[in-house]
């Protein structure tokens, strides 16, 4: 159904069309922000839409692999959404708001960053990581030969309520390739660049987002990402960032939001190839003309679900003990 919800004071109404179950409601557009879809699934008991598969958010179920020694990601009751700041757009004062607790997810995976921490590899681990390829069904669609070229996988997250940024860290994302060389583009990795990608959200100091990307090593994807507004780089070590201070982390500190990749590969010798990424159902970074695979073999393999601070050195850990929480992990075959 449509329903009416009016924005803050300097901002047009808006219709929404939202997903209802029960009493409770929720835009199935922040997990699955495109207009059609083939099949896919769902661990959002919110959504309900034919050809969405629900399933638990446990290991089996998504096809967990490759979990990173040291670390957990315990399934756990999260905590409530706290009250948040509204800005007037017209005067600038701050107002409190209530979060609408109403679709507080039950259960969600708990990362832990302990104090002094940087990386999974690190001295003193923190986040998590692991693959995921999604419910077998899903996985079959992404890897069969003549299989899905353009996927949306999707999630929401929270941080905790006193969260401190520092330099930065590393959020899950979506990767792909040539059978297992598809899990080598990252932590730097040079070789095997033309046989795999792999795109990770990445929140730098002050909560400024950004996408940190491994893409084949051509001056097409270079040129091409490299034009991404407000701001992006080549790094000269490891990926590249994209889209800097294109959105905000700052709305996910004590509340709820929804990140979404749209991948769409390219045809083999084609520089067509489409990135997109969407933070509450808006669509924030944008990139054509790229080139993901230079073989029919390489697949969109499913998220790579790691997170961390860092960067590798010291000054890039957390300096307290800090939690973030991630649920309604979505994905959808569009093509």
């Amino acid at each position: 159904m449509d329903v009416e919800v009016k924005k803050v004071k300097g901002c047009s109404a808006t219709k929404v069309s939202y997903i209802t179950h029960g009493c409770l409601t929720m835009d199935r557009l922040h997990l699955l922000p495109v207009p059609s879809f083939k099949s896919g699934f769902t661990t959002c008991a919110l959504i309900n839409v034919p050809a969405i598969e629900h399933v638990p958010l446990e290991d089996p179920s998504l096809g967990v692999h490759k979990i990173t020694s040291r670390t957990n990601h315990p399934l756990v009751t999260p905590p409530s959404t706290t009250a948040h700041s509204l800005v007037d757009q017209e005067t600038g004062a701050n107002t409190l708001a209530l979060s609408d607790s109403s679709t507080d997810p039950k259960q969600a995976w708990e990362a832990l960053y302990p104090r002094g921490s940087i990386n999974p590899s690190g001295k003193i681990p923190g986040g998590f990581g692991f693959y995921l390829a999604g419910p077998k069904d899903f996985a079959d669609k992404l890897t069969i030969e003549g299989g899905a070229t353009h996927v949306v996988l999707s999630y929401r997250m929270m941080l905790q309520h006193d969260w401190e940024w520092v330099k930065g860290g590393k959020l899950p994302g979506i990767f792909g390739g040539e059978g297992d060389t598809s899990y080598s583009c990252t932590g730097g990795q040079q070789q095997h660049r033309c046989q795999c990608f792999n795109i990770r959200p990445m929140w730098r100091a002050n909560g400024q987002g950004e996408l940190y990307t491994y893409l084949p090593l051509l001056d097409s994807n270079r040129d091409r990402l490299s034009a991404v507004p407000p701001y992006s780089k080549q790094n000269p070590d490891y990926g590249m960032s994209v889209g800097r201070g294109a959105f905000s982390f700052d709305a996910a500190v004590g509340n709820w939001i929804s990140l979404a990749f749209r991948v769409k590969l390219n045809e083999i010798g084609q520089e067509d190839g489409q990135l997109e990424l969407f933070v509450e159902g808006k669509s924030v970074i944008h990139a054509v003309g790229l080139v993901f695979r230079t073989s029919n073999t390489s697949r969109i393999k499913g998220a790579h679900f790691q997170t961390f601070f860092g960067g590798h050195t010291e000054d890039w850990a957390s300096p307290k003990d800090q939690r973030a929480w991630f649920t309604d992990v979505t994905g959808a075959v569009v093509g």
